[in-house]
């Protein structure tokens, strides 16, 4: 069965104190639904320029976030997570820096298709999410077909996915979700980044939970998807 959130109608209805101080942010972060009413016109509306947009899903304490938007300052950051706290938290990261690249959804990750119109995402990061370990817990997990059909419709010809965990089951569900989609070309697929490719993005690029996973002697799983859109 498809999460509701994947519906056209769905609304959010669950709200707490900190949604109503990220009213704050608003000149660059939209909440619930409001980010919907820039689909297909994100570079027209909100960055006012033609630069290649990125989506980072489940941006956290907004470490990777933050120093991709500084160090990449002619590409458009969308950073997009679900927790009220710390979304608040990083909105107010964000409002310090320098270059304002980047728009922040609190929002749900399933959504992606109702943000955005089709093919004007370049990128789609998606780093140490919850693994929902737990049998009972596996259809929370995002990682699915439908999100691989949404992703696919908002990227561009060429678009890739790149993806992250800590979690050697989410991983092996992750590949058997790619092995049954036929829209994206395997790039990369690694069980062990750090050791495998030193040199690759993925490995440079150390989010805040990575460090701790990878202090702890864990190995970082690692894929990338391109989409087969002509």
């Amino acid at each position: 069965m498809v999460d509701h959130s994947y519906s056209a109608d769905f609304l959010y209805r669950y709200r707490n104190s900190y949604s109503d101080k990220l009213k704050d942010f608003d000149a660059f972060v939209f909440r619930d639904n409001e980010a919907e009413k820039f689909s297909g016109k994100w570079n027209e509306l909100v960055f006012k320029n033609n630069s290649p947009i990125c989506l980072e899903i489940g941006t956290g304490f907004g470490y990777f976030m933050i120093d991709y938007c500084e160090n990449h300052p002619t590409e458009n950051f969308v950073g997009l997570d679900y927790r009220f706290k710390r979304s608040f938290t990083l909105a107010k990261k964000l409002n310090n820096l320098k270059y304002r690249n980047f728009s922040y959804l609190r929002a749900k990750g399933e959504r992606i298709e109702f943000i955005f119109g089709e093919s004007e995402v370049s990128k789609i990061f998606y780093f140490f999410p919850d693994p929902w370990p737990k049998n009972k817990h596996h259809k929370k997990r995002l990682f699915q077909e439908p999100f691989l059909q949404a992703a696919y419709k908002i990227l561009r010809p060429g678009g890739q996915i790149f993806v992250k965990t800590d979690h050697l089951g989410y991983a092996e569900w992750m590949k058997e979700v790619i092995a049954k989609n036929s829209d994206f070309n395997l790039l990369l697929e690694s069980y062990n980044l750090r050791t495998e490719h030193p040199e690759h993005f993925l490995t440079k690029n150390i989010t805040k939970f990575e460090k701790i996973f990878i202090a702890q002697g864990k190995k970082i799983n690692a894929f990338v998807l391109e989409t087969k859109k002509q």
